[in-house]
């Protein structure tokens, strides 16, 4: 459940088509997580919450879309969040672990920040 300190929202999973957790290498020894999700149909990119997440990269995977939301995962959480989605999320939404390139976690779009 994303928030901005203003407001809060929710991607639930029904409306997913995967998700999975990527890792790419900060540094020597320092490893970037994230959770990619992967919706079944159209986002509003320009949600005041859910804007900051969204992602417009290569498809993660076959028939899956290029606009997801990217959640980072703090240092040391990953095994503790994969196992929490592996237990909350349906098992065939489960994309597995892949490595990406150096700093894959990206930023923000700022054409696509909510204007008002």
């Amino acid at each position: 459940m994303p928030d901005n300190g203003k407001a809060r929202q929710i991607i639930p999973w029904e409306v997913l088509a995967g998700v999975g957790m990527q890792w790419s290498q900060f540094g020597r020894r320092v490893k970037q997580y994230s959770i990619e999700l992967c919706p079944s149909g159209p986002i509003d990119d320009r949600d005041p919450v859910l804007w900051a997440l969204v992602r417009d990269e290569e498809p993660v995977g076959p028939g899956l879309p290029r606009l997801r939301y990217r959640l980072p995962i703090p240092p040391g959480s990953q095994e503790q969040v994969t196992t929490a989605v592996r237990l909350y999320a349906p098992p065939h939404l489960w994309l597995g672990v892949a490595q990406r390139e150096p700093g894959h976690l990206g930023r923000p779009d700022p054409s696509r920040r909510p204007k008002g």
